[in-house]
This record gives C-alpha cells, structure tokens and sequence, in this order.
C-alpha cells in the first residue's frame, strides 16, 4: 500500500516520532545529544514551531509541537538532514540515519495535550534511563526538567504547557507534577502513538459498542482524535492542496517560475537542468530549491528533476 500524504497544516499540534534505522542508535554520546538538542531548538526558533514537550533516548526521540507558518515538513527536514549529516561526519558513516520517514500524528489537542506531554516526558523513565522522578528531574534529554524549571530552554514553550495545569507557576508546577507522578504505571500508552478507529475511541469494546448504537466515526491513520476533528483536518487538508501546484497546472507553474529566475539571473535553464556547477548556476539552483520547497511544497525529489541534480542536494541547499 503507498504511503499517505502528510497533513502539514501551520499551526496544527503534532506528535512526532524519530527512529534508527534498524533500531540502531541516533546519539552514540554526549556530543551527539548536545546537537540533536540544539539544532532542534534552533531550527524551531528559526521556523516559528513551537516545542511542548520532547524526549531524546539513544534509538528514537519525540516531540509535541505545534507546526509554524511553513509546516512540520521543513522544520523536520531542516533538523533531521542537518543532523544526520554531522552524525555521519563524527562517526565515519555514511547512509541512511533514520528508520525511514519520521512518524507524524495530528492531535486533537483538547483531549490529548496533557496526556501527550507526560506519556512523552516519562519516556526516560520508562526506557529505565533514570530510576525514579527525582532522576527524572534533573535529566538533561528530556523536557521534563524545563517545566518544573530545573533547566532553561528558550525555544521550548513550558509557560504553554504550564498553563494547562493552574493560573499561577507554583501551583501549575505542583499540579503538574503530581500529574506526571500518577501516570508512571500506566506503561507504554500505545493509544497515543498512533491514529485511527481503534485507538480514538479507546479500544476494540468501544468501537463494537458505538457500531451498535449506529455511531459510524471517521478515522485516519495519521490523526489522533474524534471522527468531529479527523473530518475537520481532512477538509482543511484538502482545500489546501486544491489552492496549491497540482498535475500538470504544477509542472507548468514550476517551470514558468525557473524560466522567470533563470532569466532575471541570465542563466540558461538548460544549462540548470543538465547539472551546470557555475558558481552563477549554483546560486540559482539554490534559490529555486528553497521557493519550490519550502513555499510551495513541492516533493524534493521534484525539484531535484527540475534543476538537474539529486534528491540529496537539494536536502544539502536546504539545510545551509
């Protein structure tokens, strides 16, 4: 079965999972998590995403976010392609990094915000890298110790989060915690990993006992919420894609734009198509790279066929 389109409405709560390849490792050491933390809070401030909660673990990572003006997709590509570019560098490798695409699920946030941060930010106490919350506390790959303001990241949203639990700081602070405390036996959650029927309603006995009464919910694999919400983010998905570059409207569109550029640089556009390394080419490849992409959306192995150079180069263009 192909895989699906993303919903990558700005502005939507996502939960985000990344995973090794093979289940290998994504840091090997200290170094490597100081990165990963970094240029995820650097691309999220550069690309206006906000981060709610996060866990980094040696083999896989999540994130709760909300997407900024350009979507998820460029705010993951940006961290994802930066990161994996230095991780190989540091450690003589070369390939793939991550286990496929990330995983990205749309979250109905009324009924799974909360839910989502503590399943999130109990990871490492679940995975046993810490023994207790106290641990927990003071865990510097986790965005648990933000909220209770044992450690200070600029670029993740705590006074958000926060906010969910009490008016003032202390009392939200306490409540929270009394709140991460309560779900510590509560194992690996796999209802919020994941969309669909099942899961949304809360298991098989509640999807049989709704089919009964007549109750016919709409699902997706990619969202996490009531029938209600899953039709609303697939109307909000699909008019996006009828104001956008579609079929053939999209390769006539894309190449009257690298035919503009192309002529406002004096530049060829055969010469760009056929993979020119003129500094003068470069530069345009470059520009066009990032208004195909990161504007309108286009697919990068798209673009790649449009300028005459691999999926892998763009991703490089992208990430400078």
């Amino acid at each position: 079965m192909p895989r699906q389109a993303r919903l990558d409405t700005p502005g939507t709560l996502h939960h985000v999972m990344i995973r090794g390849i093979d289940k290998a490792n994504i840091v090997d050491d200290r170094k490597d998590r100081q990165d990963f933390v970094s240029r995820m809070g650097d691309i999220a401030s550069d690309t206006k995403t906000a981060i709610y909660a996060w866990a980094l673990l040696p083999n896989h990572a999540h994130i709760l976010l909300r997407s900024g003006p350009k979507g998820v997709s460029t705010f993951m590509r940006r961290f994802l392609t930066g990161y994996a570019i230095t991780y190989n560098a540091q450690h003589s490798r070369s390939g793939h990094l991550f286990q496929n695409r990330y995983k990205s699920i749309i979250c109905e946030e009324d009924a799974y915000f909360q839910e989502l941060v503590r399943y999130i930010h109990l990871n490492p106490l679940r995975a046993m890298l810490v023994k207790n919350l106290s641990g927990l506390d003071r865990y510097p790959w986790c965005g648990h110790s933000v909220v209770i303001g044992k450690r200070r990241h600029e670029w993740q949203d705590r006074d958000y989060v926060l906010s969910w639990f009490g008016s003032s700081e202390g009392k939200a602070k306490e409540a929270y915690r009394s709140y991460i405390h309560a779900g510590r036996a509560q194992g690996k959650r796999p209802e919020l990993v994941g969309g669909g029927l099942i899961r949304s309603l809360g298991g098989w006995s509640q999807v049989i006992s709704a089919r009964r009464h007549g109750n016919r919910e709409r699902f997706d694999e990619r969202i996490l919420g009531s029938g209600d919400f899953v039709e609303r983010v697939i109307k909000e998905a699909d008019e996006r894609v009828s104001s956008g570059f579609e079929g053939i409207e999209r390769k006539r569109k894309v190449a009257q734009m690298n035919q503009h550029i192309c002529d406002q640089e004096g530049i060829n556009v055969l010469e760009l198509r056929t993979g020119s390394r003129r500094r003068s080419v470069s530069r345009v490849r470059s520009q066009l790279a990032h208004e195909l992409v990161e504007t309108h959306g286009i697919p990068l192995a798209e673009v790649a066929r449009h300028v005459g150079v691999s999926t892998s180069a763009i991703s490089k263009m992208l990430c400078r």
